[in-house]
């Protein structure tokens, strides 16, 4: 497919597609931006490439000619003919992605390297994002083009209006890079807020004596944000927290928007092993 944004909007029209605000469907119409993307993912013939949302295909139909294979994930059987159209070797899955055994789907792939790459429904951004980490997917790295405010969540740093809990779920797993600024006008409908593409490589990390004690202790830390851990984690043992604080000249009066992901490692450990 030669894609071009005439031709998505003829596509569109001929087929009396309907746009549903409900699915979150924003189609990416500047092929500049998807070239970014392409280049950007050093994506090559050994990548399987994992796609949610494909819409009307502008970006997939690039990734098919990159990649040993895509899988698209699209919700909206509305769309078929228009992808059935202008794809001609992905593979599209018709169903909600956030309901899929995704380890099922790929079991029979052959490949060197997993990318996710995708223009996520800005809707289930978070819930696609902690899908793919909490299955366990062995992803090497992920390009995905979210919404602004939410991809500043990502990358945000300790002490920040922006760094919250998924801040240190996402940080502990990928490093976390902007590649790209993006107008809402590269979109069309036109959404009400500007995006940002960002990278998530995978970090190779010791394995944690019990992941479930960190995140826990992540969750139970942000449970009131303006409190302190003192607050927060009354039911924690608090002197073996305040052991680690102090090595790093902190105390129980300190927030958790103030402590970067290793503290959370350090803590997480001494009172997991126990």
């Amino acid at each position: 497919m030669d894609y071009s944004p005439s031709k998505m909007k003829k596509d569109i029209k001929e087929s009396s597609f309907n746009f549903k605000k409900k699915y979150g469907q924003n189609f990416i119409i500047d092929k500049n931006v998807i070239e970014s993307i392409i280049k950007k993912s050093d994506i090559d013939k050994n990548t399987l490439v994992i796609e949610i949302g494909p819409g009307a295909g502008s970006l997939t139909s690039e990734l098919e000619k990159v990649s040993k294979k895509v899988i698209a994930y699209e919700i909206d059987k509305t769309i078929k003919p228009i992808l059935t159209n202008n794809i001609t070797k992905a593979k599209i899955i018709y169903d909600d992605f956030l309901k899929r055994n995704v380890k099922d789907d790929i079991k029979n792939e052959k490949y060197d390297k997993l990318y996710v790459i995708s223009n996520l429904p800005y809707y289930i951004t978070t819930p696609i994002i902690v899908k793919l980490i909490e299955e366990k997917i062995e992803i090497d790295k992920m390009i995905l083009m979210v919404q602004k405010e939410v991809g500043d969540r990502f990358k945000a740093h300790p002490n920040t209006k922006e760094y919250n809990s998924l801040t240190i779920f996402i940080n502990y797993y990928f490093t976390v890079e902007k590649i790209l600024d993006i107008s809402k006008n590269v979109f069309m409908p036109k959404p009400n807020v500007d995006s940002i593409v960002i990278k998530l490589e995978k970090k190779q990390r010791k394995k944690l004596k019990n992941e479930s004690v960190f995140f826990k202790l992540i969750r139970d830390s942000f449970k009131q944000k303006r409190k302190t851990l003192k607050n927060n984690l009354k039911g924690y043992d608090l002197e073996t927290i305040e052991k680690v604080l102090k090595r790093h000249n902190l105390d129980l009066t300190v927030r958790a928007e103030a402590l970067p992901v290793e503290i959370f490692i350090e803590m997480s450990e001494c009172i997991g092993g126990k």
